[in-house]
């Protein structure tokens, strides 16, 4: 599993320019290990692969512009938001429902995750990749824009696994599909869509909201934004996602 979630977070859905990626649910293996065996397993297996993380992204340290910023770079963006992805397992014992524990697990998890990476975003960051003025509320913005995607895909795949595998006993063992959970996938399908064009817009916008040279937050970079195709994006995205809406209720109703 461990592996798994190494090689599925070379699996990019987009990989933002500066720094941070949409993966095909790279943290649910370890969230699935917690979910089985334990926080303390989950744990263990999200410091290890925090580890492994460390040493894809070792160049990322170049740009650390002190010892101490380089330690808090390692802590923050690797240790500490990768092992979090242990606690994916928590809410166990505290719902019947598997697809409930499961998908409430990766939620705080992926909230956890989150929480760090802004942390580190509006600290080390803030004067480099990140605006020096106003670093906080940028740091919020930009690291929504792949943690939001990482989040529903995670709640997805940890909803359909835990709709369709039983994961409680010894082995595993196969639950019925039944039309409800074709709805939810629908649903879920829709929603990725439109945090796709969410996440669209926000690229070809916020480049241009940075200044080159200073590297602060420079709000009339917006005459430069090509808002034609950014409308053209929105608009597939939006019927798209009204188009999945739709046939998933019907698919509920049947």
């Amino acid at each position: 599993m461990l592996a798994l979630t190494v090689v599925l977070s070379y699996l990019k859905l987009l990989d933002l320019p500066y720094g941070g990626s949409i993966t095909l649910c790279s943290m649910l293996p370890t969230i699935l290990i917690a979910y089985r065996h334990g926080i303390g397993w989950g744990l263990s297996v999200g410091l290890a692969n925090s580890l492994l993380q460390l040493l894809m992204g070792v160049s990322n340290l170049s740009y650390a512009t002190s010892a101490a910023a380089a330690v808090a770079i390692v802590l923050l963006d690797y240790i500490l938001a990768f092992t979090v992805t242990g606690f994916g397992g928590i809410f166990k014992k505290v719902f019947k429902n598997q697809t409930a524990a499961l998908v409430g697990g990766t939620a705080l998890a992926s909230v956890l995750r989150y929480v760090f990476h802004v942390i580190s975003g509006c600290t080390v960051w803030a004067g480099l990749s990140i605006p020096t003025n106003e670093a906080f509320i940028y740091s919020l913005a930009y690291n929504a824009t792949y943690m939001l995607p990482e989040l529903l895909i995670a709640v997805a795949g940890a909803a359909y696994i835990g709709g369709a595998v039983g994961l409680e006993g010894e082995g595993l063992t196969r639950i019925a599909k039944n039309s409800t959970k074709t709805s939810f996938v629908l649903k879920a399908i829709g929603a990725l869509f439109a945090v796709a064009t969410f996440i669209t817009d926000i690229l070809l916008i916020a480049p241009h909201l940075q200044n080159a040279e200073s590297g602060d937050f420079d709000i009339t970079g917006l005459s430069n934004v090509n808002f034609t195709l950014v409308g053209i994006i929105t608009v597939v995205g939006a019927v798209l996602f009204a188009v999945f809406t739709v046939i998933a209720g019907k698919k509920g109703k049947k």
